[in-house]
């Protein structure tokens, strides 16, 4: 979650259709007798957790389920009562088991005497004060309707005070997509509403994704699991909430932007701001709440280990920083603040354990970078790294240090990437094969693909699931409809997943072993961007979407010069197609361009959003082309829209 990304939508609506569901299959005995493993090796003595969750709790919705204005399904917490008051199936660790049920407990819950947060009615939590005329709502959830709902669930038991302030805490979609639910643009406008942020926050907002927003939301459906069915075989929790809401984002840009660790009064609340920019997110920002003597930590602390590295791709983290910014609100509240907070999971309700929680997070994050690099530095490769490092027992005992959403291996291995990038410095892996052309070569050395089966089999049949699964992929890739190999394959996967603590690699595990056996799901055609969103993207960010979508090989050889106009907004582009790269220049124009084009940015969104099509807005008027036509429309024919439901277990289409 750098967040989860924009293009959320588009991983929920997606639907398997090749071939019929494959019913899971059950726990090998290795699975088995490693899970339960488990409960001698962790404290599940230790209930306070359990404690904490339901403290406060004053209602919760009726059902679990949310519906949107169109009566669609957007929650559905009552698809996974099959965890309640059970203990862990031999198909799910125990510890995410835990964190499972945890993240089960749902509805309005009390913090103290005039605070009150949402929670268990979508990925992150909604928080509502009580101001002196009105309410502040920080970070209005994914999308509209759980937000919605959420305030509707607080109106239901509280005084019905209009919304006076929301504060996105930081530039994640699930913290800001759901504002739409809470409050609107007119109220905004007329002054009603201030909306504050942190600096940075409408740039990152929109920015992150856009460019490798595609490749980003397909990985995205591993990770989180999205097209996986809660079961005691399926999904049971992302670690980070229980799952993603399914809806339409919304965005309402910020009235206010709040100064670096200033102290500013919403609504007669007196709020003590503290940065942590460019760790779990570009733009985040704390806060401490002298009145209440809670300190929200937004997404900075969690009840377990975050994401250095996300798996379905981004920048890795800089978890020294992250370590540094902990330890700078224990500092500064550590000593003030009763209740701690934050916009996933549930409080630490005494001082003394929030500074304890606040040391253990702090020092999480330093352990895994310092003794990543210290191995790094005796010439230990990333793998080395994530076989071998080892949380000391005084962390790995601490539940809120256990590796649902992040985990120890693959965190390791991103502070190594940091740092080394993606080579290991061996010249034999400077420019190795192909990965499809390797694995056929590798099933090759191996003596054909009749003798790899009957070795992982053998192998599968003692419980190594790990080389199976990867001999496998060689063996998929080297013959994609080899069914034998994909069966084996995701036989192998789904053991993994079965004994993940992680929530994402349960995700991507059983994700993986569902497309290798009903192939991958079938995208539909999506907008990519809210209407919201398309607003604040800068017109530089859409070119940029132009240029990595150019088929570099049919733009061969052409040199192409477009100035491209948008009335509305006073804004001019020149536009540069040569050497098969295409570039721009803000604020000027060509004065022998090939093509001059002029539209309001108002067509532009239309056109961004699917509504209308670059020769119809020509043909309506919308759109003005002085010069060569040929010039723009072979530009456009240039570029090209990647597939949405491209494939991860087997070889891409050339």
């Amino acid at each position: 979650m750098r967040y989860r990304p924009l293009l959320l939508t588009s991983i929920l609506t997606a639907s398997c259709t090749l071939n019929a569901f494959a019913e899971p299959k059950p726990a090998e005995s290795y699975t088995a007798e490693r899970n339960k493993a488990v409960l001698d090796d962790l404290p599940f003595a230790n209930t306070q957790a359990f404690d904490d969750a339901k403290r406060g709790f004053i209602a919760e919705w009726p059902e679990g389920k949310v519906t949107d204005s169109e009566g669609k399904l957007a929650w559905n917490m009552a698809a996974y009562a099959f965890l309640n008051g059970k203990a862990a199936p031999d198909t799910v660790n125990p510890s995410l088991w835990r964190q499972a049920q945890l993240n089960a407990i749902h509805g309005l819950f009390q913090v103290t005497e005039g605070m009150y947060q949402i929670r268990g009615m979508d990925l992150a939590n909604m928080t509502i004060i009580e101001g002196k005329t009105g309410l502040i709502i920080i970070d209005p959830l994914l999308t509209p309707a759980t937000a919605k709902t959420g305030l509707d669930l607080y109106y239901q038991n509280r005084p019905q005070k209009p919304v006076v302030a929301v504060l996105y805490t930081h530039n994640h979609a699930d913290h800001f997509g759901g504002v739409k639910g809470v409050i609107n643009e007119a109220d905004v406008r007329a002054g009603k509403v201030k909306v504050y942020a942190p600096y940075g926050f409408m740039q990152h907002a929109v920015s992150e994704n856009v460019i490798a927003g595609n490749a980003m939301a397909r990985r995205a459906t591993y990770q989180f699991g999205a097209q996986v069915p809660p079961g005691e075989r399926g999904h049971v929790d992302t670690g980070l909430g229980k799952a993603l809401a399914s809806g339409p984002l919304t965005l309402i840009a910020p009235t206010d932007t709040v100064p670096d660790d200033a102290t500013l009064t919403i609504d007669g609340i007196e709020i003590e701001f503290q940065m942590a920019h460019g760790t779990e997110a570009e733009s985040e920002m704390m806060m401490y709440f002298p009145q209440f003597k809670v300190l929200n930590t937004a997404e900075i602390t969690s009840q377990h280990l975050h994401n250095i590295y996300t798996i379905r791709g981004a920048a890795i983290r800089d978890a020294s920083a992250w370590s540094h910014y902990i330890d700078k609100a224990l500092e500064r509240f550590g000593d003030r603040a009763d209740i701690l907070i934050a916009q996933h999971h549930w409080p630490i309700w005494e001082q003394k354990q929030a500074q304890h929680f606040l040391g253990v997070q702090r020092d999480l994050y330093k352990f895994i970078h310092d003794q990543s690099v210290r191995m790094m530095n005796k010439g230990h490769l990333a793998g080395d790294i994530a076989e071998n490092i080892k949380l000391p027992k005084s962390l790995d005992q601490e539940w809120y240090a256990r590796g649902y959403y992040g985990t120890l291996k693959h965190n390791a291995r991103a502070i190594y990437q940091r740092y080394m990038g993606w080579y290991d410095a061996n010249p034999a892996n400077l420019d190795p094969l192909p990965p499809q052309q390797n694995a056929a070569k590798t099933i090759s050395y191996m003596g054909g693909m009749d003798r790899v089966l009957e070795q992982a089999r053998a192998d599968f049949a003692k419980g190594e699931y790990r080389w199976v699964a990867w001999v496998m992929s060689q063996a998929v890739f080297a013959e994609p409809q080899n069914k034998a190999a994909r069966e084996l394959g995701a036989d192998a996967l789904e053991q993994l997943g079965y004994q993940a603590e992680a929530g994402t690699w349960r995700g991507a595990y059983l994700t993986g072993a569902q497309e290798l056996r009903q192939g991958a799901p079938e995208a539909r055609r999506g907008n990519g961007l809210s209407a919201d969103l398309l607003q604040a993207l800068e017109a530089g960010m859409f070119f940029d979407l132009l240029a990595v979508r150019l088929n570099a090989e049919k733009a061969e050889g052409r040199h192409l010069v477009i100035n491209w106009s948008l009335t509305d907004i006073d804004e001019q582009y020149r536009l540069n197609l040569q050497n098969s790269t295409l570039t721009y220049r803000a604020g000027s124009l060509a004065e022998n361009a090939d093509a001059s084009v002029s539209m309001t940015r108002g067509t532009l969104d239309r056109i961004l959003l699917r509504q209308l099509t670059f020769p119809d807005a020509v043909k309506a008027g919308d759109i003005s082309v002085e010069g060569n036509p040929k010039a723009f429309f072979g530009l456009l024919q240039l570029i090209e829209e990647p597939p949405a439901n491209f494939a991860i277990i087997e070889p891409v289409a050339q």
